[in-house]
């Protein structure tokens, strides 16, 4: 470590391995508090993930970070990036924190993680020695120069930041082993002295890479640090700094392997001393450091040390304050706090992924799955909010179960087949499909219904209702058929028939349709009711026999599309099918051929 040597300026930037949103903005804030015209952190590498960018607050502004899948990558965009601030886990940080060290960009790599394996630690130890990188970590809540760059969630929240002064520089160089211990001392030094120029916190491990004593070497020859404050497990290297003649700073310590840090007893979970402790809390006092016994006694002496120091001349108290901008509030904590009230954007009635399980109107999933409820409750409570009886659950599955396909030809099927064959995804070829969908082809059903409900209820009589739509120019959807004839019904037709006969509490409109069928039939013999027609007169009296709508809700059910919605859902599986069985067999790309088409380019 360059000893003198400042760590982070006011333009420092750095990158960010793995993407943590609420440090990475919280470097971010305290950019804005110290009023950094650029953002310290330059771009976020997430291994995992591609290009692209995240959406993060400058101030008042919102800015976006680039996104890399590389280390490389990264440090080529962002030359001037030199810190490198690693949230792998302990799994992966020593390979990541490596990588980075082999940067020539990259000067200081902090490693958030504990737990690292000791040999990739002396590995790591031995690379940034021998080529003069800074490792701060590993299992280190970081570094701060007050008023510049901090790193993480170094300093804890905005509140503490501005109570600690750390959004301006100070006097005093802060080190210590202990992450825990840090805010509390930032906020003790703020409190007796002009607050700290640089605190660092060289993590926990039992192997860190940079030890107290290259940061005390470092701080005594940084001209803006007056004097250094120092919490310390192991006084050995300390002890040594101390007696080489080469420390003219005064340095307060306090040894947590010594003192029981507050009279309730030890919230730290930091033992106490053996009988050995005396002789190196001596061998610390005849090293010139000012010691403290005991928590209480360590403000003292902080104060006791910047006040003589102020006396002397050496420190110049801060005349006039710095007020440091507002940062404004989140708005999910804003209203947590009940600061703000704001309209949602989107209602939604059926459902609600928020808790411990999923609920389709108010059911949770793991109640649906204990009861052996079905796809039809499922539609039920999604498209209706309420639970149906039996029979209706039962009768939407048999129609997605009838619809599900019709082989083929048709020209969604068909659409879905060309559309596999030309190598495109599922979803593309499902949607080819799907858009074919309309009134000549599956969306006959919303109109059937309104039709058929329309004539029933203004009373017509099948004569009126089928004369009356010829006047139009309508024809009647739901009656009416390619293939099938009066001696050749369509046995789906028969099946949902005979299910609503037998289930139905009503079947008036399909009683109805019955009657038109036959006036129809009278006409021309493949004027038989088809699917759509049965679909949607027995949708009719499912929800008019249920009891549990109203006249208004079932107006409203056949304006908006919901019987249509049945025959989408249905036939979707069809055409997946259709769509996979063509990967399946290698088809290749379908050309339509020229015996199936007419050539009529002369025609005017």
């Amino acid at each position: 470590m360059a000893v003198g040597r400042q760590l982070f300026s006011h333009t420092t930037q750095a990158l960010v391995y793995y993407y943590k949103q609420l440090p990475i903005q919280n470097m971010l804030d305290f950019d804005f508090l110290c009023g950094r015209e650029t953002p310290s952190v330059a771009a976020i590498i997430n291994p995992a993930g591609a290009g692209g960018f995240h959406n993060l607050f400058f101030g008042q502004h919102q800015i976006l970070i680039p996104l890399y899948s590389s280390v490389e990558d990264a440090c080529a965009v962002h030359p001037t990036a030199d810190v490198f601030i690693d949230f792998g886990s302990h799994r992966s940080a020593a390979t990541s924190s490596k990588l980075a060290l082999t940067q020539a960009t990259i000067r200081i790599v902090a490693i958030i993680a504990d737990g690292i394996p000791e040999s990739d630690l002396m590995e790591l130890i031995d690379y940034a020695k021998s080529n003069n990188k800074i490792v701060i970590g590993p299992a280190t809540i970081g570094a701060i120069k007050a008023g510049a760059f901090k790193i993480g969630d170094t300093g804890g929240t905005i509140d503490n930041i501005i109570q600690f002064k750390l959004y301006r520089p100070g006097s005093i160089g802060f080190v210590s082993n202990s992450g825990g211990m840090a805010n509390e001392l930032y906020h003790m030094i703020a409190r007796v002295t002009d607050g700290i120029h640089e605190g660092i916190t060289i993590g926990g491990d039992a192997f860190p890479i940079c030890m107290i004593s290259d940061h005390v070497l470092r701080f005594n020859n940084i001209y803006q640090v007056k004097m250094i404050v120092v919490v310390v497990e192991a006084v050995q290297s300390l002890v040594e700094v101390l007696t080489s003649g080469k420390i003219n700073k005064p340095v307060c310590v306090l040894w947590i392997n010594n003192v029981r840090l507050f009279k309730s007893g030890d919230q730290f979970n930091i033992s106490q001393g053996d009988e050995s402790s005396c002789g190196q809390l001596e061998a610390l006092k005849d090293a010139g450091a000012i010691v403290s016994s005991s928590y209480e006694t360590f403000e003292v002496s902080i104060k006791q040390t910047f006040n003589k120091l102020t006396e002397e001349g050496k420190i110049v108290p801060i005349i006039k304050e710095v007020t440091p901008p507002q940062i404004p509030e989140d708005l999910t904590t804003a209203m947590k706090s009940g600061k703000v009230r704001v309209p949602t954007r989107i209602v939604s009635t059926i459902s609600d992924e928020r808790g411990v399980d999923v609920q389709y109107a108010g059911v949770p999933l793991c109640v649906m799955l204990e009861k052996g409820m079905g796809i039809g409750d499922v539609i039920s409570l999604l498209w209706f909010k309420r639970s149906l009886p039996h029979y209706c659950t039962k009768f939407m599955e048999i129609c997605i179960i009838l619809c599900a396909d019709h082989g083929p030809c048709v020209s969604g099927a068909h659409n879905s087949i060309v559309t596999s064959r030309a190598g495109k995804d599922l979803v593309s070829c499902l949607v080819s499909g799907l858009l074919t969908i309309g009134p000549r082809f599956g969306g006959a059903v919303d109109d059937a219904a309104r039709y058929f409900k329309d004539a029933y209820d203004r009373n017509l009589s099948p004569y009126e209702f089928v004369e009356g739509m010829k006047k139009k120019g309508i024809r009647v959807p739901g009656i009416g058929h390619r293939i099938k004839r009066g001696d050749n019904r369509d046995k789906r037709v028969e099946l949902l028939q005979q299910f609503g006969y037998t289930n139905f509490p009503s079947t008036k409109y399909m009683d109805y349709a019955v009657k038109v069928e036959t006036y129809t039939l009278s006409k021309a013999n493949n004027l038989v009711m088809n699917i759509d027609g049965a679909i949607a007169t027995l949708f009719l009296d499912l929800l008019a026999g249920s009891g549990l709508f109203s006249k208004q809700e079932i107006d409203e059910i056949v304006s908006i599309g919901y019987l249509n919605g049945l025959f989408v859902l249905a036939r979707s599986i069809g055409l997946i099918g259709h769509t996979l069985d063509q990967k399946r067999l290698k088809q290749p790309l379908y050309r339509h051929p020229w015996e199936d088409v007419l050539y009529a380019c002369h025609v005017k």
